[in-house]
């Protein structure tokens, strides 16, 4: 007997060294990631410019850094609130932990560099080298090119200073480890080509996350052939559970006999309904598709957004807006 509990000791002590073992060198391995790049962005007008109708427009960071006003068509930003943050995604919106969105005004990104917001921005990781959960869209942003991060940055340094500061985020086991894994350095990429109205286009709708939002997952991995087929659900505050539209060039349940007009004018309408209040009885007829500020985006680049969609494969797959009857 004293021979098996010495034994079993012994197994118990060896996996415990081993174990601690295996976890030093996990989390010393991850997150990947570099020193942020020793740059220092040279801020003019037009770098600012860009920033701004990217940052509001296309990879529309102030959809998720702001106030939104649910009580109205599509969550219009509430003036003011502008980077503050403070945004809460939470389990009840199927997260597994609790997230909330970071300051982005000076206020918050006083004290970091250039070069630690565009790792944060493209790579995922903070300043303090924490794991970002991709809640904060950095895998797509990865496809950003240096000069149009680089340009965000610049916009988010003229943001009016906001003061706040939120919770760090709480994950659940075991995506409080694999979040580690998540992070990659960045790889400074090329201006997009704009001599190609299908690759701009495809630059376009990946930072501005239409691929992300416009295809079914499951367990967090797109399912491979449904590529903007529609049909992944999210819920609107106060509203209800919507699921995405089909924006493949299927004819029948897609965009297939949309014309290039009818689809810049989708986008246009809600430019000027961006104030339009939802009494009660309407909010069940909300979107998270940020319509307000996709309406910005400029007749050129919706252009090139609608090349590339008549591209990808046509999908033939009915979405019912709502998952359930209203």
């Amino acid at each position: 007997m004293k021979l098996l509990l010495r034994t079993l000791s012994g197994l118990v002590i060896a996996l415990t060294v081993g174990a601690g073992a295996g976890a030093a060198w996990f989390f010393a391995r991850y997150p990947r990631m570099a020193s942020p790049p020793a740059v220092s962005i040279h801020v003019t007008a037009v770098l600012v410019e860009r920033g701004r109708y990217l940052a509001n427009h296309v990879a529309v960071c102030m959809d998720c850094h702001s106030t939104r006003d649910w009580d109205a068509f599509s969550g219009p930003i509430v003036p003011g609130t502008e980077g503050a943050g403070g945004e809460r995604l939470g389990k009840e919106l199927g997260f597994p932990g609790t997230f909330y969105a970071a300051n982005i005004t000076p206020a918050g990104l006083g004290q970091w560099s250039d070069g630690e917001i565009l790792r944060a921005i493209t790579g995922g990781v903070t300043r303090s080298g924490r794991a970002m959960f991709p809640a904060m869209p950095y895998p797509r942003f990865r496809a950003l090119s240096e000069a149009d991060a680089e340009a965000i940055v610049a916009y988010l340094r003229t943001l009016t200073p906001v003061a706040g500061e939120f919770p760090l985020a709480t994950l659940d086991f075991p995506m409080n480890m694999l979040v580690r894994t998540l992070p990659e350095p960045y790889a400074p990429q090329p201006p997009p080509d704009r001599g190609s109205l299908v690759a701009y286009g495809r630059y376009l709708t990946t930072i501005a996350g239409c691929p992300v939002c416009h295809t079914r997952s499951e367990r967090g991995e797109p399912i491979h052939g449904m590529e903007y087929a529609g049909g992944a659900a999210f819920d609107v505050p106060r509203a209800g559970r919507v699921q995405s539209a089909n924006i493949t060039p299927d004819s029948d349940t897609g965009i297939g006999n949309w014309p290039l007009d009818f689809f810049i004018a989708r986008f246009r309408y809600p430019a000027s309904a961006k104030t339009q209040r939802l009494p009660p009885t309407d909010r069940r007829l909300n979107t998270v598709m940020p319509w307000t500020m996709f309406a910005g985006m400029t007749d050129e680049d919706l252009g090139a957004i609608y090349a590339y969609l008549r591209t990808v494969r046509p999908v033939r797959n009915q979405v019912a807006r709502f998952t359930d009857p209203i």
